[in-house]
């Protein structure tokens, strides 16, 4: 077994081979190890910097970390950026930047070791399987403390960890936060029909009568992965995705050139649900696939039509998770709407490394908290959800 001896820190996913990242547990398909997660694959790191969205000019400098053996093997990583904002990263600390600035401090740069624009959990100590996992994951989360001191950096920021790994952050000193999402899980449901046996009677009347409703008007529904995603259906999904983005975010995150690096390096771990009406597509959504999860991410439309985003996101995900035996979905950050089809309260959590003593008191405080009270809004909501509670339970 090679020992690890040294961390280096690299700026560009073009400077990392590829076959050597594909290596790491959970960063490739056919990993024995960890299902896939298509996030931390070097396809979807390198487009985000490529195709220019996630580069030293938007914010996101990239600082790398590796932990490579005396032969130069790469034996774990950590994508990390050191940032000059906080935008694109869905655990907001924007709070804590004002508060520590208006007490005369600096808070950026930071340093974010995230996927960037993307909530969803997945592995952030990337570690080789042959590798003992304990000291390289615990050699990551030091380097990325030393790494914030040697940039002068206010904090160092993971988020969306999975909650095997938080142990290994809260020995090295961050603080844990915790927040919430929604996820549909498969409980090796036949079909969509089957799932919906699970629900009270009013709920599943009410879910089968809107998906009726998203269809009226001709609307028919397409599922396009793999050769199918071809430069006219990417010109046409990013048409949807800068109307619906540009009115919700303002300056949506990720530009053309990025559909058409993944669409050429991951067209197999992509599903576009396209919404269609007289013979051309007016609403879509893209969904990211793992190993063992369809991860919902954006949606866009150029026309408005009831239910539509609720069929195109949350229930043709659902449809295809069954169908491809997939154990749940995560349909990206938020959005309480969920619950009501068939979607339940889930906690994500992220981990923070503090440099200034008054701050980290400051957050760790807010932070405890914080905890409860998702804690708590978690049980009551997964109370209310469209589950039937009893064996005679109709309504």
């Amino acid at each position: 077994m090679v020992e690890p001896v040294r961390i280096r820190v690299e700026t560009s996913f073009a400077d990392i081979a590829a076959d050597q990242w594909g290596r790491l547990a959970g960063a490739s398909r056919g990993d024995a190890h960890m299902p896939y997660n298509p996030f931390v694959s070097h396809a979807f790191l390198s487009s985000l910097e490529e195709s220019g969205c996630a580069t030293a000019e938007t914010g996101w400098l990239g600082q790398h970390l590796l932990l490579e053996g005396d032969d130069g093997a790469i034996l774990g990583a950590l994508p990390a950026y050191l940032k000059s904002h906080s935008q694109g990263e869905y655990v907001f600390d924007h709070g804590w930047a004002d508060a520590f600035e208006r007490a005369g401090g600096r808070y950026y740069p930071k340093l974010q070791a995230a996927i960037p624009f993307t909530p969803a959990t997945g592995p952030r100590l990337l570690h080789r399987p042959d590798q003992p996992l304990i000291e390289t994951q615990s050699g990551l989360a030091e380097g990325l403390k030393e790494l914030a001191r040697r940039h002068g950096a206010s904090s160092a920021h993971v988020t969306f960890v999975p909650e095997q790994e938080m142990p290994i952050f809260e020995a090295a000193g961050y603080l844990h936060r915790t927040d919430q999402q929604f996820h549909f899980l498969n409980a090796g449901y036949g079909s969509h029909d089957d799932f919906l046996e699970t629900l009270a009677s009013r709920k599943r009347k009410a879910l089968k009568k809107e998906r009726r409703a998203a269809l009226e008007h001709g609307i028919s529904i397409d599922w396009l992965t793999g050769a199918a995603l071809t430069e006219e259906v990417w010109d046409q999904f990013f048409t949807f995705y800068m109307d619906t983005g540009s009115r919700k975010w303002g300056r949506p995150y990720l530009n053309r050139e990025f559909y058409s690096l993944i669409g050429e390096r991951m067209a197999d771990d992509i599903l576009l649900v396209m919404a269609k009406r007289n013979g051309r597509y007016v609403a879509g959504a893209i969904n990211f696939i793992g190993g063992d999860a369809l991860y919902g991410r954006h949606w866009g439309c150029i026309e408005d039509h009831p239910f539509l985003h609720f069929e195109v996101c949350y229930h043709q995900a659902i449809d295809f998770a069954i169908e491809k035996r997939l154990v749940r979905v995560e349909a990206g950050a938020q959005g309480e709407h969920k619950l009501a089809r068939g979607y339940l309260p889930a906690i994500t959590h992220s981990a923070h490394f503090i440099t200034h003593p008054g701050l980290r008191r400051a957050v760790a405080d807010y932070l405890e908290r914080e905890r409860r009270d998702v804690e708590t809004m978690g049980e009551y909501l997964a109370e209310h959800g469209p589950f039937r509670r009893g064996e005679n339970e109709s309504d």
